[in-house]
């Protein structure tokens, strides 16, 4: 069979052995919060290693997601000229702290590098410690939401990673800046799976959907359920492109992170088979169409 060519709308990359970049990977991981062990991805990860995990997709292009730099202009930086050299990736979504009084210096420190379209900083904050990754919610602070009205100045986008009760108010941010495209990333990271929790993650996902200039991608979902299955994942895939319509969703690898808990091949297996039924021509915006119109790729 030939090999279906993809888009894939959110990787990482990184070499460890170019400095103290990423504390989250180069302190001795020691195993503990949402993502598990990490110890197995704290090494170099580059496109040749990229390659050799998806070879059995045609990765027509890419967009490459911050990996939580402390540098984030030096991986933008690094970024644009892998891409240079290596081919990909072919978009940029760089991290900006946009509480901080220098965010817009930041912002137009990234818009110099061609490959840059869009802005993420994590604003995920729970009360439960092992899943919080911040110390308070973002979406609530008035000084992150100054730094979000900018990027209408910068012609950006906006990745967003939030947890399901924070995404009524990112519904009013949504409606608040109709002119900034939103990406809401990792299928809105369903981590709690009582009732309480699905039926939250269903009534925000709606909430969001409802926004015109939000849009989905479907990724990460190994992150909040590490021994998935193909029918475990099945619901949160396909009542996210019922929430979003097959136009406003794609897929994304989430590599390496994703590599703790599936192949390459598992997961995109995997999504093959959950949209099986819809038309060619719906698969291709899903798995490729879609991410180079949000992306501009």
């Amino acid at each position: 069979m030939a090999r279906r060519k993809i888009v894939d709308a959110h990787h990482h990359l990184w070499d460890l052995g170019r400095g103290y970049n990423y504390p989250w990977l180069q302190d001795r991981p020691l195993g503990e919060g949402l993502l598990g062990n990490i110890g197995p991805i704290a090494v170099d990860f580059g496109v040749a290693d990229y390659r050799k995990d998806s070879a059995r997709y045609e990765v027509v292009k890419s967009v490459h997601i911050e990996a939580v730099p402390q540098d984030a202009v030096e991986e933008t930086r690094w970024l644009q000229g892998v891409a240079e050299t290596d081919g990909l990736p072919h978009a940029i979504v760089a991290r900006v702290e946009l509480q901080k009084p220098d965010a817009e210096a930041r912002i137009a420190e990234h818009r110099r590098y061609r490959n840059l379209r869009g802005i993420r900083h994590i604003v995920n904050w729970h009360a439960n410690p092992k899943w919080t990754f911040n110390d308070r919610d973002f979406l609530q602070d008035d000084a992150w939401r100054n730094g979000f009205a900018l990027l209408k100045k910068y012609d950006l986008s906006f990745d967003l990673q939030l947890y399901p009760a924070q995404m009524m108010e990112a519904a009013r941010l949504a409606r608040r800046h109709p002119e900034t495209l939103i990406v809401l990333d990792h299928t809105g990271m369903p981590v709690e799976r009582d009732a309480d929790g699905i039926a939250a993650w269903r009534s925000g996902m709606q909430a969001l959907a409802g926004c015109d200039n939000v849009v989905a991608k479907i990724s990460g979902l190994g992150m909040v359920e590490w021994r998935w299955t193909e029918l475990s994942i099945r619901p949160f895939v396909l009542e996210t492109i019922d929430f979003f319509g097959v136009d406003r969703c794609m897929f994304g690898s989430n590599f390496p992170v994703d590599r703790l808990y599936s192949s390459f091949d598992g997961l995109y297996g995997a999504f093959e088979k959950i949209v099986a039924g819809f038309s060619e021509a719906e698969k291709t915006r899903l798995f490729h169409d879609n991410a180079i119109r949000v992306y501009r790729i």
